[in-house]
């Protein structure tokens, strides 16, 4: 059986709320690599805050780590003690180098403002 397609997050929505184990897509620039770790951390930019999000990159390895390149990941959420945010357990890291940011945060909205409208529709529907 096929993992979950991943709910898209902004790299600035990930925090404690995400649930243990949901399967979410991000994106970033990966700012460090520590392969002894298996540990990368991507950082974006949003209304003049430096956010970081942290992945496991353990069921990635080996690859090709390009520092200040532009990533996208798919993985489970993960909580853990020593960090107040959850990390990443990556199963797809790709790089995505040239990608236009601000019109995939666009897409990002129209998908949720989609499936919003998705989802009033049916709930209509069925009362």
């Amino acid at each position: 059986m096929l993992p979950s397609a991943g709910v898209y997050y902004f790299p600035w929505e990930i925090n404690s709320s995400v649930p243990e184990g949901q399967t979410l897509r991000t994106f970033g620039r990966l700012c460090c690599y520590d392969l002894a770790r298996s540990e990368a951390i991507l950082t974006t930019q949003h209304n003049s805050a430096q956010y970081q999000v942290c992945v496991d990159t353990e069921f990635v390895e080996p690859f090709q780590a390009q520092v200040g390149s532009s990533y996208m990941v798919l993985g489970e959420a993960e909580h853990r003690e020593e960090t107040s945010s959850p990390v990443v357990k990556a199963r797809i890291l790709t790089c995505v180098e040239g990608m236009n940011v601000a019109l995939l945060e666009q897409a990002i909205q129209e998908q949720r403002k989609y499936f919003k409208e998705r989802q009033e529709q049916r709930a209509s529907s069925t009362s």
